[in-house]
């Protein structure tokens, strides 16, 4: 492909704040986000926000079929023209959160086109990042692994551990479906226009199984959720306060004691481990929700 700033300028390409679009710049950086999705020749490749094409233009050369999802149409024809010679790229002009992958993407699949693996490659926008990942694991169409640029703070609230600041709800429901991996970072310099903040690359293998068996993963959520929702509270009141459970405080801190969780504990000390039990623990006392 021709150098980043001369497609922009030669197509007269105006960036747009509003969609945190933000092309990279850096064949190397290119080249080793493919390598960390590990894509071959029996995979199926879908990326989110492909732009002008700089990595498209990579899988499209190692994975045996592209679905490239750009919610921009004005980058279409651009896209289009520069990966022209690849016979295995389908471009959609959609905004990939109002998709349902497995019946708009994978079932588009020829019956006797099996692939290997389905695998996600994506330079997120930023602004919307949470909402893509979240919709992708949770809808679970049968995507084998995930790999994303996101801004790095979220990426270490991906991966984070149990009693550190970043550790909250959005680390537990990753790792709930996924293994996450920072790979590297990626200084701001490697985008045009550079964003405020470094990137991180980071990969997300999916489960075939949760890691925990849960009776009710709405309850499970829905508890993770209320014991991030005021993180300076202890347990027992965070639970008590967020209306979530069918049972008042004094019952709530029947089953903390119960399960051998102190109720003066804080949500970020807990392991998705504990998190299994306790949900569990309440699902058994009337919240089947």
């Amino acid at each position: 492909m021709d150098n980043i700033k001369g497609i922009i300028r030669k197509n007269n390409i105006r960036l747009t704040k509003a969609l945190g679009q933000n092309f990279l710049n850096d064949e190397g950086i290119v080249n080793r986000i493919v390598d960390a999705a590990d894509v071959g020749k029996e995979d199926v490749v879908i990326e989110i926000g492909p732009g002008i094409g700089s990595m498209t233009h990579e899988l499209c050369k190692r994975a045996g079929e592209v679905f490239a999802v750009e919610i921009d149409a004005r980058l279409i024809p651009v896209l289009a023209q520069n990966l022209k010679g690849f016979s295995n790229l389908h471009i959609i002009n959609n905004d990939v959160m109002k998709l349902d992958l497995k019946r708009d993407i994978i079932s588009l699949l020829s019956p006797e086109r099996k692939p290997e693996a389905v695998k996600v490659a994506a330079n997120l926008p930023y602004y919307i990042t949470t909402p893509i990942i979240m919709k992708l694991l949770e809808e679970n169409p049968g995507i084998d692994s995930m790999v994303f640029m996101v801004q790095k703070e979220v990426a270490e609230r991906m991966t984070a551990a149990p009693g550190g600041k970043d550790y909250g709800a959005l680390s537990l429901a990753v790792q709930y479906y996924s293994r996450p991996r920072a790979v590297f970072d990626v200084p701001p310099h490697c985008f045009i226009p550079q964003p405020g903040v470094y990137s991180t690359v980071i990969r997300l293998d999916i489960f075939k199984t949760p890691p925990v068996t849960v009776k009710s993963e709405e309850l499970f959520f829905k508890i993770v959720k209320a014991a991030f929702g005021q993180r300076r509270k202890t347990l027992l009141n965070a639970l008590s306060n967020s209306g979530c459970l069918a049972q008042g405080k004094q019952d709530i801190r029947q089953v903390l004691e119960d399960t051998g969780i102190g109720e003066s504990r804080r949500g970020e000390t807990l392991s998705i481990e504990q998190f299994a039990q306790l949900s569990n623990a309440f699902f058994e006392k009337g919240n089947s929700l």
